[in-house]
């Protein structure tokens, strides 16, 4: 059995076409929905990130392209954990970089928010900022492409843990006035971890811009403050 069948198998229970509604919120447990161990259809969920472990120093980049190029969401959210684990477990510069291309090539089929969410930052955004990479990302959020520009704005998470916010600032500015709701969300999570890293920072580039927010970036941007500093960027926003 090759390593991707092999794969597939231990994650079979997942791909049963009527649990199909329930991704990408399958593993966020709560009422009505289910996590890694709960039983399902009477099989017990496999637990993701168990089997990355297991497999991927096992399987070669050509066959993660196979499991990667998967119709089915749980094998491409397998895959991009295995890559990650690929990157992270290696000290070989060479290695990362072709990690690095690896994704970039098959940017096609990281194209909703859970997968970006999942993997951009721990991937992209630890690369650009480790080895000085900024046009990679800036490269991303001029696409056209929604979610490569929503991979771009993640990716600069690795930034702001690292307390640097200017190319986070720079790709939330410009990207305020995008149509979709889920940039407004990205915008808004980058902001509030930017504020948990420095809320002066965050109070700082609030008052010059949030009045141009859309109510979702807003909303999540201030979601840790305090609640009279809430409400009074609420009723300026209003």
């Amino acid at each position: 059995m090759s390593i991707v069948k092999e794969i597939q198998e231990a994650l079979a229970v997942l791909s049963i076409p009527e649990k199909a509604e329930f991704f990408p919120r399958f593993f966020k447990t709560g009422k009505g929905e289910y996590g890694e161990g709960d039983l399902f259809l009477g099989v017990k969920v496999p637990d993701q990130r168990s089997v990355a472990k297991e497999y991927y120093s096992k399987i070669s980049l050509k066959e993660l392209s196979t499991l990667l190029s998967s119709t089915y969401h749980e094998h491409r959210l397998t895959a991009l954990f295995m890559l990650i684990l690929k990157f992270e477990k290696t000290k070989d510069k060479a290695v990362k970089e072709e990690v690095v291309a690896f994704y970039l090539d098959h940017l096609p089929y990281i194209n909703n928010w859970d997968l970006v969410d999942s993997t951009c930052y721990k991937i992209l955004g630890r690369y650009a900022f480790e080895n000085q990479k900024e046009s990679l990302l800036k490269q991303l959020s001029e696409s056209d492409e929604m979610w490569h520009k929503r991979i771009a704005v993640v990716g600069t998470m690795h930034y702001i843990k690292k307390g640097s916010f200017d190319l986070t600032k720079e790709f939330v500015t410009r990207n305020l006035k995008h149509s979709h709701d889920l940039m407004h969300k990205a915008n808004g999570w980058l902001l509030r971890e930017m504020g948990n890293k420095n809320e002066g920072e965050l109070i700082s580039y609030l008052n010059l811009y949030y009045k141009e927010m859309p109510r979702t970036c807003l909303r999540y941007a201030i979601e840790k403050l305090d609640e009279d500093l809430r409400q009074d960027y609420l009723k300026g926003r209003v």
